[in-house]
């Protein structure tokens, strides 16, 4: 993957919005919905820069029946409105010459797309924003949107296109003295090496960027840093280093949703020690906030896990069906985490043929979307099964042991504070 934007010559331009009609009744709103945006974007395409300006007659026919379609989609929610958004912006943008105004409709649909798990559309609506913003949007517009496409393709399991992204946020953000966005896109990348496996390589370029923004002054930046670096370790089973790291991460976070990311991770860390008490009430926080479907679903997985390892059966199967009960589409790795954590509590209950069931859908949905991480844990703890029937041994380097430090302590007394 190169780092310029991907053609979508390929085929039809943005034929992903018009799969829903192979998912649902032709008649469903969301079809319709899908057919809107189809349209709308088509709309948009007509101010591409590498293509003919369309004549007046030409465009005045195309927004009318653009914007009579989006009317009648009117009453059907969140969607519909950011669709006429984007169809009023590239009227506006073409009758005042002033592109920048489509930016932000563009942005938004995408953000509204991927909150609900529709990440090849938010890469659409994304693309899209790059392809006709081109350089007349400002760099801090170009920026953004080669940012998040970097994380929609890496939800994706996209790691090339993902990284490509990166780079380019980074080599725009570099142009324009940008310091902040370029530390940005060296978080990017720091998590597409996490999700590649490379977890040397991730603890290393964790640790660089961390050190820039506690130099640079970047709250958030560094909230991301620590966030990221705390899981690493937990993932190299050094979880008594990384919890704390996580912790500091909850601390410099401004918003509600980081701040339940951030403590979902702290409660798996903690789990890995065998602090179950302080993890549970780490997961239970996340259920308590507003949190995305995604970190409800992770923080069940893990209260599903806390459960199988106190070997309280009831709530290893209460929290198994409601774990991925929440009615959104879930990315590959939330879901391949569920089947391991399932197979984990099965053979802890001595269930090794459900385990081995369990544990084959994991590694098959790893190996599907390149979860090189994953696949690592999952043959690994599969090859214990016939040898331990709780294979908590395998779970982390610490899980057996007394490791406890004096900023451990602090995290399990703040967490208890915290509950109260």
């Amino acid at each position: 993957m190169s780092t310029e934007s991907r053609t979508r010559g390929g085929g039809l331009p943005h034929a992903v919005f018009l799969q829903r009609v192979a998912e649902e009744p032709a008649t469903s709103p969301d079809v319709r919905l899908g057919q809107g945006a189809f349209l709308a974007l088509r709309f948009v395409d007509l101010l591409a820069p590498d293509r003919e300006p369309p004549t007046p007659d030409v465009f005045r026919y195309q927004w009318a029946a653009t914007e009579r379609y989006c009317a009648e989609l009117a009453g059907e929610g969140t969607e519909a409105s950011h669709l006429s958004c984007i169809v009023r912006a590239a009227g506006e943008a073409h009758r005042t010459g002033d592109f920048t105004l489509l930016a932000p409709a563009l942005f938004a649909y995408a953000l509204y797309l991927e909150q609900e798990s529709h990440f090849e559309e938010a890469e659409d609506a994304l693309q899209t924003m790059i392809d006709v913003g081109h350089d007349r949007f400002a760099a801090s517009d170009r920026i953004s949107a080669w940012l998040r496409l970097g994380r929609v393709r890496r939800l994706q399991t996209d790691f090339d296109g993902s990284d490509g992204a990166y780079v380019e946020a980074g080599n725009i953000a570099t142009k324009n003295g940008d310091l902040r966005s370029l530390l940005l896109s060296r978080v990017g990348q720091c998590n597409v090496l996490h999700f590649r496996g490379n977890l040397d390589g991730a603890e290393a370029a964790w640790r660089a960027v961390l050190k820039d923004t506690i130099s640079a002054g970047f709250r958030t930046v560094q909230a991301q840093a620590e966030h990221g670096l705390g899981n690493i370790l937990v993932r190299r089973g050094q979880a008594h280093e990384g919890a704390p790291h996580l912790w500091r991460s909850y601390e410099l976070y401004e918003d509600e949703t980081s701040e339940a990311r951030s403590m979902g991770d702290l409660g798996f860390a903690l789990l890995s020690l065998g602090e179950v008490h302080a993890a549970e009430r780490a997961l239970h926080h996340v259920l308590r906030s507003r949190a995305a479907p995604d970190l409800v679903a992770n923080a069940m997985i893990e209260l599903m896990n806390c459960a199988s390892f106190r070997r309280d059966r009831v709530g290893f199967e209460r929290w198994r069906e409601r774990a991925l009960d929440g009615g959104h589409e879930l990315t590959a790795n939330i879901r391949a985490d569920y089947h391991l954590k399932a197979g984990i509590g099965f053979a802890r209950f001595e269930n090794v043929r459900r385990a081995e069931t369990e544990l084959r859908k994991a590694l098959e949905i790893a190996l599907a979307h390149d979860l090189h991480e994953l696949v690592f844990r999952i043959e690994r703890i599969s090859g214990g099964l016939n040898d331990c029937g709780a294979p908590d041994h395998f779970e982390s380097a610490e899980s057996l042991s007394s490791v406890q430090s004096d900023s451990l302590r602090d995290v399990s007394a703040s967490l208890a504070a915290l509950s109260t």
